[in-house]
């Protein structure tokens, strides 16, 4: 039987058709574009989905399409969410749950396209090493998508989000290893773990097999995506049923072990809990104690990405063909971003703590100021994701910064003992004064003057990682410094 995690054929068998149900929409969009480069597919009661024309270099043959609610305002975060095989992007918009979540939470979503002309059962291409790294193929295609749809929609550079189910799922991984800078959290479905397999042949033993590696042999191969990278990594979620005949439960425990080590922390479940339709979720938490994997397994579930149609607060999607009434994954995969408005899951603890304002007082303080936390006997302040100070009142200034300049802060609240509660949602302030250096050059004095990097000959900008092209003499962009090691693509803004 076809399953949406056998990804290497290289011709679709003749019963391909006849396996998958009718309840499973195979349509598109219509070919034709507007001027603003979008083709409305459909509509829905929050917003629209449409096709995405003229995003950007497109080496990896792929089609975007992107839901978009209603009144979105500019600083939203946003999602990637990758089908898998034999789907299409507009089964994943109606049958996964994510646009629920786009209404009720503020996101947008981008739903990346393959298609047989790619891979014959319109897989993503996990296992081919030359479509899946940083700078090529599908995943240069997926990072253009979602520097359009910055563009397009202001979403916040600093909560973008990947998911994907099956092949979909092994291509989120793969992502998540070659651009931490650009992907703040993934949630891989029934997927593999990133860069398994490097080629075609090697792809079914990474489906089916234990691949006897070690979590830091795991945690090496996301480290070898993006050589010499020393900022935060993404926050992984990994969802696994214990029946999954396709792609073998093992991969669930080698992802594990792969971003655990990856974080620096054990394989040891820092607390578990049990959810509905037989799901474990078990959390490994960071030094912090703020957690930065967390697998869920769904007992007696099969190959496809979990759903549970309702209309509660925590159930959505619609049942089909790989798309599996037992829990909805993405309410839980969105309460672990942070996308719900908080921190995101840790050890039970202290609440996050609410209210918290950010303002620039100078040019070179910001003051904070959060409502106090019951049991609290003092409280953790993070800028940019760093420890910076452990203030024991509900207000905090924080000083000795660079003028003209954005930061994002978070708290959280600490008990008697020193343990660290859930952390706030970030917000933003910017210290006064300062105008925000511009600079014009080659791609190659760019990357000289340590304002971009370089990989397999192409050129990003450093901080937001956006692809400025051929690292030569010859290619020119404008690099605006935003922050602290954080430049963005201003040609003709400055």
């Amino acid at each position: 039987m076809l399953a949406a995690g056998l990804l290497t054929a290289t011709a679709a068998p003749a019963s391909a058709a006849s396996t998958r149900p009718a309840s499973v929409t195979t349509s598109s969009a219509p070919a034709s574009a507007t001027a603003s480069g979008t083709t409305n597919a459909d509509a829905a009661a929050g917003g629209t989905f449409q096709q995405v024309t003229g995003f950007g270099a497109n080496p990896g043959n792929l089609a975007m399409y992107a839901y978009v609610p209603a009144g979105l305002p500019t600083g939203a975060p946003l999602v990637v969410a990758l089908h898998g095989c034999v789907q299409t992007a507009t089964d994943y918009y109606r049958n996964s749950g994510w646009t629920k979540y786009a209404d009720l939470y503020g996101f947008a979503v981008v739903f990346p396209q393959t298609g047989s002309a790619n891979n014959s059962l319109s897989c993503f291409s996990w296992f081919d090493a030359t479509k899946d790294g940083r700078g090529s193929g599908e995943a240069e295609s997926v990072v253009e998508m979602v520097t359009k749809a910055r563009s397009l929609y202001g979403s916040d550079s600093q909560r973008v989000f990947v998911t994907g189910l099956s092949a979909g799922g092994g291509m989120a991984a793969d992502l998540l290893a070659d651009y931490p800078d650009v992907f703040a959290g993934g949630s891989v479905d029934s997927g593999l773990p990133a860069h398994c397999a490097t080629s075609q042949s090697a792809a079914s033993g990474c489906q089916n097999n234990d691949q006897r590696l070690t979590p830091a042999q795991w945690g090496d191969k996301v480290r070898r995506a993006y050589p010499g990278y020393t900022g935060p990594r993404p926050r992984v979620a990994i969802w696994q049923g214990t029946a999954d005949t396709t792609v073998k439960p093992v991969n669930a425990t080698e992802l594990r072990d792969q971003w655990t080590d990856v974080w620096g922390i054990g394989q040891s479940a820092s607390a578990t809990r049990s959810l509905p339709g037989g799901t474990t979720q078990s959390v490994y938490n960071d030094a912090g104690g703020r957690a930065a994997v967390a697998l869920y397994s769904v007992a007696g579930m099969g190959h496809g990405l979990a759903v549970g149609p309702g209309a509660g607060a925590d159930q959505c999607g619609a049942t089909g063909a790989y798309f599996l009434d037992t829990i909805c994954s993405s309410y839980y995969t969105a309460q672990f971003w942070g996308l719900d408005g908080g921190g995101g899951p840790s050890t039970p603890g202290l609440p996050a703590p609410a209210g918290v304002t950010a303002a620039g007082t100078g040019p070179d303080a910001v003051a904070l100021t959060w409502q106090a936390v019951t049991g609290a006997a003092s409280y953790a302040v993070y800028r940019d994701g760093v420890r910076v100070a452990t203030p024991a009142a509900a207000a905090y200034t924080d000083t000795g910064l660079r003028s003209g300049t954005s930061y994002g802060y978070g708290v959280a609240a600490v008990d008697a003992t020193g343990a660290e509660g859930a952390r706030s949602a970030t917000v933003a302030a910017r210290t006064t004064g300062g105008a925000q250096q511009c600079f014009t050059d080659s791609n190659y004095n760019q990357v000289k003057a340590g304002r971009a990097t370089q990989s397999g000959g192409l050129t990003y900008a450093l901080g937001s990682g956006q692809a400025m092209g051929l690292w030569n003499t010859f290619t020119t962009h404008t690099l605006q410094q935003t922050g602290p090691g954080y430049f963005v693509l201003a040609d003709g803004q400055c």
